[in-house]
């Protein structure tokens, strides 16, 4: 048997994938007719170009999405455990977002002042994260950026940490990665890329402080940025001890923590920095804080907001390079209040974190089973499926392990069996309202697909 990727016989990954692409197809006559007549408005057909990166031969087109189901306009009906990547985490549409948004829309869009929700919205980012003072942005990508524009404004250092695989939005510098040597060099495929960026960033690898400790000893490091969680490679859980090591050594080296909770605040209600009781100096949390509309909230604490302040008194007021004047609307911060209070609830956090043990559960009986050397990773309400050994414990291990043709092959068999997972890294979110029926749906198509790969 010619055994190719993750221990899966290349024919066998090859004839899955033809079968299902004609099953995909034939099921869209609709969404075929709808991309022939208008997709030539974008470039690349979709309105955001890694709308083609799905493993389906076109682009699925979107109806309807409600609770964790997802509808196309061919009517065909998924149980939804990609959500939106997290941008919907607890769900589309809860109806506590959507009476916020209708009833802020009757009171205007957005104005460049604050509401009274906005202050609402703080104090529940406080109790909910801890104490920070916050600014509201638009994206995750946006919170990053500002956040190490203050970190190189009160260091007075050029570089930002980051580790290898990392992944924090369209934040330039931390497209960085190490060579063969430990060299940090551009991340290849980055376009337009034009400057060096390691006069920008230093690239660590996760899990190993002392390569942290040698990139901080040049006294050049503004702020590590990181994940608690490795999230956007094949998961990685950080080594007892890691985090807390990182704490340390940023403290040692007058150096900033900053913890991106963007997608690791499927961990429960406060993230996992709280609930792991690390002591960041800013927080980034993205996508899903606000049910869905797009919202990051970045926060520093008291001690660095005076360092600030202080250090901003002097500047001439404007082009800071921090803002965006949709940033802080008010939909932003109905929308913030109502996830805040009545969506992203302890109790929903703990049915989340029960439904995905359920499914990581089933996944590994399943891989099990078949003598797959797979393995299964889980953080809160957030399950992969690997295809490879594990525990991953970096980067460089995480790129390792990922076998893009077994993966899209079983992304696109698990859509034709109504199972919508993310197309990246084999990610699934379940939310307040999946039910143990769709979980039990996702994990016997998981079972079906695996018994054709390895089947003797």
């Amino acid at each position: 048997m010619d055994v190719g990727q993750a221990g899966v016989a290349a024919d066998r990954v090859q004839r899955l994938a033809e079968r299902e692409a004609k099953r995909f197809a034939r099921a869209r006559p609709k969404t075929r007719a709808a991309l022939a007549k208008g997709a030539g408005a974008f470039v690349g057909g979709v309105p955001l170009h890694w709308m083609n990166d799905w493993p389906t031969p076109f682009p699925m087109i979107v109806e309807t999405a409600q609770g964790a189901h997802l509808t196309d306009i061919d009517g065909v009906r998924l149980d939804d455990f990609c959500l939106g990547d997290t941008g919907s985490m607890f769900g589309h549409a809860p109806e506590p977002v959507a009476r916020a948004i209708r009833r802020q829309a009757r009171d205007g869009l957005t104005y460049m002042l604050p509401t009274m929700a906005a202050f609402e919205a703080g104090r529940l980012l406080t109790e909910r994260f801890g104490d920070f003072r916050w600014q509201i942005a638009t994206t995750a990508s946006d919170a990053n950026r500002f956040a190490l524009r203050v970190a190189r404004a009160v260091t007075g250092r050029p570089k930002v940490l980051v580790f290898q695989g990392c992944y924090h939005g369209a934040v330039d510098e931390t497209f960085v990665t190490r060579d063969a040597e430990g060299r940090t060099i551009n991340r290849p495929g980055l376009l337009g890329q034009v400057t060096d960026l390691a006069t920008l960033a230093t690239c660590a690898e996760f899990n190993d402080l002392a390569s942290v400790r040698a990139a901080l000893a040049a006294a050049d490091v503004a702020a590590i940025l990181t994940e608690p969680v490795m999230t956007n490679s094949c998961m990685v859980l950080p080594d007892p001890g890691f985090l807390r090591g990182l704490r340390e050594e940023a403290t040692r080296a007058a150096a900033l923590l900053i913890i991106d909770e963007t997608h690791t605040l499927s961990s429960g209600p406060g993230g996992y920095a709280r609930g792991a009781g690390l002591a960041p100096d800013m927080l980034v949390v993205g996508k899903a804080v606000a049910g869905g509309m797009p919202t990051a909230v970045w926060g520093m604490t008291p001690a660095l907001a005076e360092r600030y302040l202080t250090v901003n008194a002097d500047r001439p007021s404007g082009h800071s390079g921090m803002g965006t004047t949709l940033s802080a609307n008010p939909m932003q911060c109905a929308c913030l209040v109502a996830t805040l209070s009545e969506v992203m609830t302890d109790t929903a956090c703990v049915a989340m974190d029960k439904g995905a043990a359920r499914l990581a559960e089933g996944l590994d009986k399943a891989i099990a089973r078949h003598k797959a050397p797979w393995h299964v990773a889980r953080v809160g309400a957030r399950v992969e499926f690997i295809c490879a050994p594990g525990p991953l414990r970096n980067g460089a291990e995480a790129a390792a392990a990922h076998a893009p043709q077994v993966e899209g092959a079983l992304n696109l068999a698990l859509i034709n069996r109504g199972c919508l997972i993310a197309p990246f890294h084999n990610m699934m979110l379940v939310s307040p309202v999946t039910t143990k029926r769709q979980i039990d749906r996702l994990i016997a198509a998981f079972d079906e697909v695996l018994a054709e790969l390895f089947t003797q």
